[in-house]
């Protein structure tokens, strides 16, 4: 099992539009290293979903339906998504300011390398920000 945060501006697709459709195409992903992340997903992986913008906090879990498959939304074909599925919400919202503040999460990439769309997550970590958000 690998651990995953996702990162999307919740104008453009919202925690609330991900329960709504149940599954959902994670796509248009165009920073490398994200996108390399995303082809070594695998089935049953667990992803947090985060909001970005003005929110900047974890508000839900979803899982890996489907593994990486070429993005339709990508003309030059270099680039791939995968479908997540819903799984939990957070009760309270995990922020961004939280985390930064946790010495425990120090070495993580949502700190050290905020602006990564796709990003790995520890299994450490996972927990431990699982418990802040209210989930066991």
């Amino acid at each position: 099992m690998q651990y995953w945060l996702l990162k999307t501006e919740p104008e453009e697709y919202s925690w609330d539009m991900q329960v709504k459709k149940r599954i959902g195409n994670w796509d248009g992903v165009r920073n490398t290293r994200a996108a390399s992340y995303l082809k070594r997903m695998e089935l049953g992986d667990l992803c947090f979903f985060y909001h970005t913008g003005k929110e900047k906090q974890i508000v839900g879990v979803v899982r890996v339906h489907k593994t990486a498959y070429p993005d339709k939304s990508d003309e030059t074909g270099k680039f791939v998504m995968v479908d997540v599925e819903t799984v939990e919400p957070f009760p309270t919202p995990v922020t961004l300011k939280q985390v930064k503040a946790d010495p425990r999460f120090a070495d993580t990439q949502l700190v050290n390398i905020a602006r990564l769309s796709v990003q790995k997550i520890e299994p450490d970590a996972w927990k431990a920000i699982r418990q802040l958000g209210g989930l066991t």
